[in-house]
């Protein structure tokens, strides 16, 4: 059975791929299980310089989900490739690496150093984090700003460009469009929806950081329908994000247009949930008499029930 996809120049044993902020950067996971058994891992984000991230209560329940107010809190770049870097390449898989900048100057150098670093199988530009104050969204919800972000990174570095879009828009379309044009190699979507989970004693946000991302399986119809629209739309290669628990919630993704997914609040619940997919994901296809996964990729039929 072949379990194997190619995202532009990038290749993957399998589909199933841990998404960053909820993975850690690997090693964190791996004293639980075998990691290697991941088509990739997404490291959480980099940035320049040491980041704390945002004030506690960070993580507030919502139905079918979360709501997430990181912050982005991470060891800085000069502390990832010293300590990090090389944990992630002993993984014994595909090694991506999030980076996010407050400037496009900032995401620039970051290109570019780790350019210059060994090991690195792709770079995820995390252009559509909702929950930093500078930078953020507002390099994914402007056609012409997303573009002109990932032509400058594309500029500085030979790797792979994954583009990390928002849902947070109201034409994903044009966004994945724009950073085809400047050089993306593929689109990972989506990233987390924008919420606020009150107390309504308190008469507060249950975040310090006031709004949240929401992520987890309230969101994957939503993001079904921006895979399946940028899938068809562009000719970008897709990764799927958004909701994804069970095998069956993979296949969708991959029905629907995307050549991989990230699985991130499930790794919450079950840090191998990602690890037990590919065993999953393995069977099935065996159960269904399907030798190549690559055959339902974009499968996804027209309906004839469908309004005109």
């Amino acid at each position: 059975m072949n379990l194997s996809v190619a995202i532009g120049p990038i290749s993957l044993e399998n589909p199933v791929m841990a998404a960053s902020g909820t993975f850690g950067y690997g090693r964190e996971v791996g004293a639980f299980g075998d990691v290697s058994r991941l088509g990739a891992v997404v490291g959480k984000s980099v940035t320049p310089e040491p980041r704390e991230g945002n004030p506690p209560p960070r993580v507030a329940e919502a139905a079918a989900g979360m709501l997430n107010s990181i912050g982005l809190a991470n060891p800085g770049l000069d502390a990832f490739l010293a300590d990090e870097l090389p944990a992630m390449r002993a993984l014994g898989t595909a090694v991506v690496v999030n980076i996010a900048g407050r400037t496009i100057d900032e995401y620039v150098a970051l290109a570019r150093r780790l350019d210059a670093a060994d090991g690195l199988d792709a770079i995820e530009l995390n252009m559509s984090c909702p929950n930093v104050r500078h930078g953020g969204l507002a390099f994914s919800t402007d056609p012409t700003t997303a573009e002109t972000l990932v032509a400058r990174v594309r500029a500085a570095t030979a790797l792979p460009l994954i583009a990390k879009l928002s849902p947070n828009v109201t034409d994903v379309v044009a966004i994945a469009r724009a950073v085809e044009a400047a050089g993306a190699d593929a689109v990972s979507l989506i990233n987390t929806l924008v919420g606020l989970a009150i107390d309504w004693r308190a008469r507060r946000s249950k975040l310090a950081g006031f709004t949240g991302g929401l992520s987890g399986p309230a969101i994957k119809p939503v993001a079904l329908r921006m895979v399946h629209q940028v899938a068809a739309s562009c000719d970008l290669p897709v990764i799927g994000i958004g909701g994804i628990v069970t095998v069956d919630d993979v296949l969708d993704f991959l029905v629907a247009g995307a050549r991989a997914v990230q699985v991130g609040t499930a790794n919450f619940l079950d840090p191998l949930a990602a690890v037990r997919l590919v065993d999953d994901l393995e069977r099935v296809l065996a159960e269904e008499g399907i030798d190549d996964v690559n055959d339902l990729i974009g499968t996804l039929q027209a309906d004839d029930r469908a309004p005109v």
